[in-house]
């Protein structure tokens, strides 16, 4: 069909728009660029922003926690708030393994951080590493090299003070660096710390050396009625044996003498005699010392018809041309057993010196 009119033309059909370029010009496209990396920047600055919010949360939680390392200088730490497990402080620094750490630390440097926290008057205090403080106090002292004017250490806030003791104490006794006595004094010197709760040392104890076994427990807890009973006049509280010390301490149990003790200590003029004092003590069950034996001979030999003796301390030795091993066993034990019967009944058999 056509489509054209009556007129005799068709409509006019028009052509078909062009295509709009649509492309963005220079202008444009810098302006979209500007958007777009400022749109990534603020994204970027607020992801920033909340990871420093977080960073720095979690540093104040470690720095809390004392798990940050921080050098600080020698003059901000100090030592008198909290007392040290360690009987003869001034032995110690003075000591040859004292000068072994100081050559460590000359050569070396510090290697193991010392831990400190703020004390209630908010001046910094040693809580473990008395030992590399006071190292490094001589080394600055002895060179004002500034290498050694400063501590790497880590830094607690509100320390609890019966923690104070426990971790000062767990650093020395896992290296097995502690005598009895000593640990026995930092029982006694805690339950008599007003910022602790207890009062009972022997209680104290087993707070303290919870992680120990029981039986060191137990000794600890003698020494602690030996250091309680005595006080200062047991001058040399360190080289007091463990058997010497828990003796006595079960001797004062059983109603001995303190007093006695006491007068008997003040008279030994050594640690040997210190400690002869306690044995003797001990033996005497309560201060009441036995009367002085003779003095054994050392050794004498004699015989009894076609046989040696050889006696001594802890021994008596037979020499026969009798094959004792011949000698069927229950026979020779009714011998040995009627030897033993007359010695404990102050027998005395008929001899022949040499």
């Amino acid at each position: 069909m056509s489509k054209k009119n009556k007129f005799g033309f068709a409509p006019v059909e028009a052509e078909a728009p062009a295509p709009r370029n649509r492309a963005v010009g220079p202008m444009g496209a810098a302006i979209r660029d500007t958007a777009e990396s400022l749109s990534q920047s603020t994204e970027a600055k607020v992801e920033q922003r909340r990871q420093n919010a977080e960073d720095a949360k979690a540093f104040r939680s470690a720095q809390d926690a004392g798990l940050m390392l921080q050098r600080v200088p020698l003059d901000e730490v100090h030592s008198d708030d909290l007392p040290r497990d360690r009987l003869d402080l001034e032995a110690v620094a003075v000591a040859d393994e004292m000068e072994e750490l100081k050559a460590s630390i000359r050569a070396r440097g510090q290697k193991e951080p010392v831990e400190l926290y703020r004390g209630g008057d908010g001046r910094l205090q040693i809580k473990k590493g008395w030992r590399r403080y006071t190292a490094l106090s001589q080394l600055f002292a002895e060179t004002r090299d500034e290498a050694f004017s400063t501590v790497l250490a880590r830094v607690a806030d509100g320390e609890d003070r019966m923690a104070g003791y426990i971790d000062m104490v767990e650093e020395n006794v896992v290296r097995e660096d502690l005598t009895f006595a000593e640990m026995a004094q930092v029982a006694i010197t805690a339950a008599q710390d007003p910022g602790v709760d207890g009062a009972d040392p022997l209680a104290m104890v087993g707070t303290l050396y919870a992680s120990l076994h029981k039986m060191k427990k137990s000794y600890i807890r003698g020494f602690v009625t030996l250091l309680a009973a005595v006080g200062d006049d047991l001058r040399w509280p360190k080289s007091v044996p463990r058997n010497a010390g828990i003796e006595a301490a079960r001797a004062l149990k059983a109603g001995g003498d303190a007093g006695d003790l006491r007068m008997r200590l003040r008279a030994a003029a050594t640690a040997d005699a210190q400690n002869a004092v306690l044995v003797s003590f001990a033996q005497g069950q309560g201060g009441v010392a036995a009367k002085p034996a003779k003095a054994p001979r050392q050794k004498f030999e004699f015989h009894v018809g076609r046989s040696k003796v050889t006696a001594r301390q802890g021994e008596c030795r037979i020499l026969s041309d009798l094959d004792f091993a011949a000698v069927p066993r229950p026979q020779l034990e009714r011998a040995i057993r009627a030897f033993e019967a007359a010695l404990e009944e102050g027998g005395n058999p008929r001899v022949t010196p040499l």
